[in-house]
């Protein structure tokens, strides 16, 4: 009781100081109380205020000089077209000229390459096919004849009709015969795709349409770049290189329908848990047999590997397109045209 009776003379003392309350009144307006508050505030703010006003007119003065020094080296015009460059607008409400180069200044500090994040392989590729045609076209007109350039693959050793031979002793063990045929089919396969676009007209290579041709066979040959390796030194895996048998022999065989299922088999799989799950309890189950390596998706591993599978689909279709046969055995059936550089029979 006596902390609550000293609290309530100080607020009654705090009153009477404000003039609100006397002996004669014992209430007092709320408002009249807000008034008091406010006109306190408002001095107590004009007072601090002019303080600072002269404090940050003195600095304003001060650091003028360093700050044109600073920021007008860029010209205004650089600095619209960076910030146009980034997407950013040249220039915020209320913002000065300076401000625009700071805020420019600090864009590039927290992002150096603007247009890193909107990039792919693909979009690199195409570059590089582009560079890829300027060099043949400048080559070409201060050689004056038709050269082929660096970039053509060179015929393979090995023909088709041996390693449909090859073929016949593949998947009876011999890992490393299967996998050396499956590098020559597929080196044979790059060979004629690379071909076929080097047998372009100019106008085709120049359209887009032809740049996305050019670039989709860069990429793909980027990508096999692995598994090749893997094939040549024999340190493929059995569940892949098994499942790369099959569709070779299936595509030598004219088979694609077949092809793409083993395909479909090796990407995707079809085991219960695709990720790789081997033991889901404490007791075995009914079933657990069917959860193989061979039946896992394989897409689903790694990066590398999902696109070295990726490319093999590219070439099973240009398989189909170079060695045409029956529409009931082909995938996607499309008749070959005079455009594409016909096929073989």
């Amino acid at each position: 009781m006596d902390i609550l009776r000293a609290e309530m003379e100080k607020k009654r003392k705090e009153l009477e100081d404000k003039n609100l309350m006397n002996s004669k009144r014992k209430y007092f307006r709320r408002g009249d109380l807000t008034a008091k508050e406010l006109e306190k505030y408002k001095s107590n703010l004009n007072q601090s205020g002019s303080d600072a006003a002269t404090s940050s007119k003195d600095l304003q003065e001060g650091n003028k000089a360093e700050t044109d020094v600073k920021h007008n080296i860029v010209p205004r015009q650089e600095v619209i077209n960076k910030l146009r460059d980034r997407g950013e607008p040249i220039l915020l409400f209320g913002e000065s000229e300076i401000d625009a180069c700071k805020r420019l200044r600090k864009c590039e500090l927290l992002e150096p390459e603007v247009n890193r994040g909107f990039r792919n392989d693909l979009q690199e590729a195409m570059e590089q096919v582009d560079q890829e045609y300027l060099n043949d076209f400048l080559k070409s007109n201060s050689s004056g004849n038709g050269t082929k350039t660096k970039g053509h693959l060179e015929k393979p050793s090995v023909t088709y009709e041996e390693i449909f031979e090859m073929a016949k002793k593949m998947g009876r063990g011999n890992r490393e015969h299967d996998m050396s045929t499956i590098v020559h089919f597929i080196q044979l396969l790059l060979f004629k795709w690379d071909d076929q676009l080097h047998n372009r007209s100019q106008e085709i290579k120049m359209a887009t349409k032809g740049k996305l041709q050019g670039a989709t066979y860069a990429q793909t040959q980027v990508y096999l770049k692995p598994l090749l390796r893997k094939l040549k030194n024999f340190s493929l895996p059995e569940d892949i290189s098994d499942s790369l048998t099959e569709i070779v022999v299936h595509l030598l065989n004219r088979n694609y329908l077949k092809a793409s299922d083993a395909y479909l088999q090796m990407a995707i799989g079809n085991a219960p848990w695709p990720i790789g799950v081997t033991m889901v309890g404490i007791h075995a189950r009914t079933g657990r047999e069917k959860i193989f390596s061979k039946n896992v998706a394989h897409v689903m591993n790694d990066e590398t590997q999902r696109k070295y599978i990726q490319a093999l689909k590219r070439l099973m279709t240009k398989c189909q397109e170079y060695y045409p046969t029956d529409p009931s055995r082909c995938v996607e059936y499309q008749p070959p045209s005079a455009e594409e550089g016909g096929s073989e029979l």
